[in-house]
């Protein structure tokens, strides 16, 4: 082969080479600016589904320097007291606003009632007549959407759960919802979360999504031995998983069990559903929602249901019932 064809042939084949090297050097760019631009999707809204993974972050937290201490009772030692960590929210509701009449809890601000009052639900209620519950005066409800089991952790469909949210809903009635949880690790909350947000598609959820995590008592359980740090992480995935798709997440728990096994640093961004039976709560820290019986009784409802009130109510202004 002459000089000039064989310079000639290795120009076209370093000109082939760089072609294909601008090539892909463009395709790779393309695909990172995708790929970056979906991870960066905002879900505040209904309809999303985005459906990210919870990214886990462990925080230092840190105690109150002014001695500010809860005292709580513990069966062997009595009146104990636990520290006030700085950094989650203290609660504003000022208990002393808080009446019961007729069976409900009411809160006022100025004379006036600002609270709604609820129920939670599940297949226990049986059938329910939601017209009756409508004009009870319950004006929203928490409808169990389904549970893991604590034995063989089976992700189930609560039995009730589409003829309670239509039924509330036919009445009027705003509605949230909610999942017993039994699980171990940050996935298995990502499993039950998605599980949650396939059955409420296309129903109108306008209070919180909650994250329902307890201690199974009297038997034994898949979550006796759940450690406080993987407790935080179930918390964290489902809750971050339900707000992808555009509802708000809620924690819901007992006083005792949110002091002692809650790391309620780590889970202080989410809305707090608190679950303590008397007619005053002693929590210490923020609650939007309060549980405060487990034995109400309500017409339209046969057996006993528990009874709540949300101190600020979600979803469109509600009604002046200071008359």
């Amino acid at each position: 082969m002459s000089e000039p064809r064989r310079r000639i042939r290795f120009k076209s084949i370093a000109i082939l080479e760089a072609v294909i090297i601008l090539i892909l050097t463009v395709l790779l760019i393309w695909i990172a600016f995708i790929r970056g631009k979906d991870d960066a999707v905002p879900a505040n809204s209904k309809g999303t589904d985005v459906r990210r993974r919870a990214v886990i972050e462990k925080e230092e937290t840190f105690y109150q320097l002014d001695g500010k201490k809860i005292l709580m009772y513990d069966g062997s030692y009595g009146e104990v007291f636990v520290p006030v960590y700085a950094d989650v929210p203290a609660s504003t509701v000022n208990v002393n606003n808080i009446t019961m009449r007729n069976g409900y809890a009411y809160y006022t601000d100025n004379g006036e009632v600002t609270s709604e009052n609820g129920i939670d639900v599940s297949e226990f209620q049986g059938e329910i007549d939601w017209e009756q519950v409508k004009q009870a005066g319950i004006e929203f409800a928490v409808i169990r959407v389904g549970y893991r089991t604590y034995g063989g952790g089976v992700v189930t469909y609560d039995e009730q759960f589409r003829n309670n949210i239509e039924g509330a809903l036919a009445q009027g009635i705003k509605v949230g919802a909610y999942f017993y949880s039994q699980a171990t690790t940050a996935e298995e909350a990502v499993d039950e979360a998605d599980a949650v947000i396939d059955a409420l598609a296309g129903y109108d959820i306008t209070y919180p999504v909650v994250y329902d995590w307890e201690l199974v008592s009297g038997d034994a359980a898949r979550t006796d031995a759940v450690s406080v740090e993987a407790l935080a992480d179930c918390c964290v995935s489902f809750c971050e998983r339900i707000k992808d798709s555009g509802y708000t997440p809620m924690v819901y728990q007992n006083k005792a069990t949110a002091m002692r096994k809650l790391d309620l640093p780590r889970v202080k961004d989410y809305d707090f559903w608190l679950a303590e039976y008397g007619e005053k709560p002693s929590y210490y820290y923020d609650y939007k929602i309060w549980q405060y019986s487990d034995s109400g009784n309500i017409p339209g409802i046969e057996g006993k249901v528990d009874l709540n009130i949300c101190f600020s109510p979600y979803g469109d202004k509600k009604e002046d019932k200071s008359e």
